[in-house]
């Protein structure tokens, strides 16, 4: 894969390889990745240079299709794990089992199809990525992604979070001091700060009262928001976009603990 495409920050991605060898042809392969580019040539060049057991020797391989946008490694290791095993996720239990006609890779987007409408995946901001747009296809009648979830063309290179010269965040990004919060007008620490998306917008908010604002039109009983307007200039806003960008608040603790408003999100996935 060409490294030029559209650049994404903080990037966790699982991805579909279709294998091109005449002798695999057909053979598909799930993984995860924080970059595609790297990833795709370490499965042509074989487990010497990092490449999967399962996929050495099979290729050359396709890195055809890769969601991404998850909030961070766990999400998209649990997405991975998932889709690899969708008869072993207490999630997608009611799935069928691959046809007896059916091809391997038709099957892995009907998998794929019915976990983006299953929670927690279908709340979660993900786009999905035909990187060769030759192989796409459209998903079964009725199992259409959630309309939030943009489809995309082309490829894609994963970014590092922009910083400054000294070696600090970006001053957007830098929540040093704390601020008044624009829906309760009180004292809102760095630690529970959220902002708004929109360079031009100077929104500043509780976790927990952005939550609760962008709740208002959900049904009783929901925990984590889907999207909302932002109080301020108004702007149609992803909470999964909001928590993926917002840096240290998915803080892990031996891989368990995350910070309390996120907790209710995490747990929804398979471990």
């Amino acid at each position: 894969m060409a490294p030029q495409g559209e650049l994404v920050e903080d990037f966790y991605g699982v991805y579909l390889l279709y294998s091109v060898n005449p002798k695999y042809q057909g053979h598909t392969y799930i993984g995860y990745t924080v970059d595609p580019n790297r990833r795709i040539k370490q499965h042509n060049r074989g487990t010497q240079a990092g490449g999967a057991y399962l996929t050495s020797k099979r290729g050359p391989w396709e890195m055809v299709l890769i969601i991404h946008g998850f909030p961070n490694d766990i999400s998209g290791l649990r997405f991975e794990w998932a889709w690899q095993h969708p008869q072993k996720s207490r999630r997608l239990r009611g799935i069928n089992g691959k046809k007896r006609n059916e091809k391997r890779f038709d099957f892995c987007l009907r998998v794929l199809a019915t976990m983006l409408q299953t929670r927690p995946w279908s709340r979660l901001p993900l786009t999905i990525r035909w990187l060769k747009q030759e192989y796409k296809k459209d998903f079964p009648p009725g199992m259409e992604a959630p309309l939030h979830m943009p489809i995309a063309y082309g490829p894609v290179k994963a970014q590092k979070v922009l910083s400054s010269k000294n070696g600090e965040k970006s001053e957007r990004n830098s929540e040093k001091g704390s601020c008044i919060c624009m829906i309760c007008e009180e004292e809102v620490q760095p630690e529970d700060i959220m902002r708004c998306l929109q360079n031009t917008c100077s929104m500043t908010a509780h976790v927990i009262c952005l939550a609760g604002h962008m709740l208002k039109d959900d049904p009783p009983g929901t925990i984590i928001p889907l999207e909302g307007s932002c109080p301020t200039c108004s702007s149609n806003l992803l909470w999964g976009d909001l928590v993926r960008l917002k840096r240290g608040c998915y803080r892990e603790i031996d891989g368990e603990d995350e910070e309390h408003w996120t907790e209710a999100l995490s747990q929804e996935s398979d471990s």
